[in-house]
């Protein structure tokens, strides 16, 4: 903590990476460690227990809301996070597929999926999968007619992101669900870092399953839904207690889930105006990076496609992402070189070289990510900072 009382100021510009917590998300912890059920577990049949129930009930009937019309609230499970909604979809969907179905034992996913996902892919295999990854184009895209040349009906899932998380890319996920159904497959969306950054329905995505986590729009740590379309089989992969309808046993975690469904109703409420607004900012900082001679764009014609508003994705000529990760932090600017989750690592974002980047240019790359909180100036007083640094 002695950094933080010292340093004169520091700009978070690593929101992909993870969110601060939403006021709304703080108050709906205050309130919930102040009440009576605080500690209750919702599963016992005494009041307190009851009463418990009803909040757990309410926050899932909120996050319902925010993912479509017409989701039911029973097609809302509760995680640990988005990486636990991950593997239970990618795994417990697929196994249930073949269950009902012992032609389904191959898997499709992306070769720029998430760790979350790919990590699990050997798991997959020592179930007796086989598994088929896509290679995107150079603009980060998986193509439907990529997929349509790998279905076939012995397809149990296709797993593909709504949205990269360092690329900010943003995949036809509805086109791709509905070739993934033509052959009777399922299809799951890791929607972490889409999920309330930009607007989508369920419905119209069409997908059967779809991760979201909490931390990525203003929530808790350690909080996470998967909506699972009803009537989707799903094998769990935890027992041991039989909540959540038996689809993710132990006790929920309410003081999480309550913040989760208050800072998501929040991001929620500001989807609408925030949008375009963010979408405007990204793209000024587009252009004025890139007026550099060194500074690019990591996806080509990138304010042309279809993207996430919070994420400028960039690579600089000659300089290694570290160098100036670190450079920037003396600054008081933090930012990332792709996906938190690999951030210890010295090699090239699997990303960027899947879309068939440079090594040495995957190298220099550069995440600066944002939501509504984050201020014009800042991102202003970022980019001078950069500019000077490069030259």
């Amino acid at each position: 903590m002695e950094r933080l009382t010292t340093a004169p100021h520091l700009c978070n510009l690593d929101y992909a990476a993870s969110t601060p917590m939403r006021p709304e998300a703080i108050r709906a912890q205050q309130e919930y460690d102040a009440s009576p059920i605080a500690g209750a577990n919702p599963n016992s049949l005494h009041t307190l227990g009851r009463e418990a129930a009803r909040e757990l009930e309410g926050a899932r009937k909120t996050l319902a809301r925010t993912l479509g019309s017409h989701v039911r609230p029973s097609e809302v499970i509760f995680t640990g996070g988005g990486t636990e909604s991950d593997q239970l979809a990618l795994l417990g969907i697929a196994e249930g597929a073949r269950a009902r179905d012992r032609r389904r034992s191959r898997v499709i996913t992306s070769e720029i999926e998430h760790d979350a996902i790919l990590d699990n892919l050997p798991l997959l295999r020592e179930a007796g999968f086989s598994v088929t990854t896509l290679k995107p184009t150079r603009e980060g895209v998986i193509e439907p007619s990529s997929l349509s040349d790998a279905l076939d009906r012995d397809v149990a899932l296709v797993s593909i992101m709504l949205a990269n998380n360092e690329t900010g890319v943003v995949q036809p996920t509805g086109e791709l669900a509905r070739r993934a159904h033509s052959v009777g497959a399922l299809y799951h969306t890791d929607a972490i870092q889409g999920y309330l950054h930009i607007p989508f329905d369920v419905a119209d995505l069409g997908v059967d399953a779809l991760s979201a986590a909490g931390h990525k729009v203003g929530g808790p740590v350690g909080s996470g839904l998967l909506y699972l379309k009803g009537r989707t089989p799903l094998r769990p992969r935890t027992f041991g207690g039989g909540q959540e309808a038996g689809r993710r046993a132990g006790t929920q975690d309410l003081r999480s889930i309550v913040a989760f469904a208050a800072a998501a109703r929040a991001a929620h409420s500001l989807l609408s105006s925030e949008h375009s607004r963010l979408m405007g900012l990204s793209a000024s900082l587009y252009r004025r990076l890139t007026a550099s001679r060194r500074i690019h764009p990591t996806v080509p014609d990138i304010l042309d496609r279809d993207r996430l508003p919070g994420i400028v994705s960039i690579f600089v000529e000659g300089w290694e992402s570290e160098s100036l990760i670190l450079k920037l932090d003396s600054l008081g600017f933090e930012v990332s070189a792709g996906s938190a989750c690999s951030s210890g690592s010295t090699a090239a974002s699997h990303v960027l070289t899947a879309m068939g980047m440079d090594g040495s240019d995957a190298l220099g790359s550069l995440r600066i990510s944002f939501d509504d909180r984050v201020r014009e100036e800042d991102l202003e007083a970022f980019a001078t900072a950069l500019l000077d640094l490069v030259g």
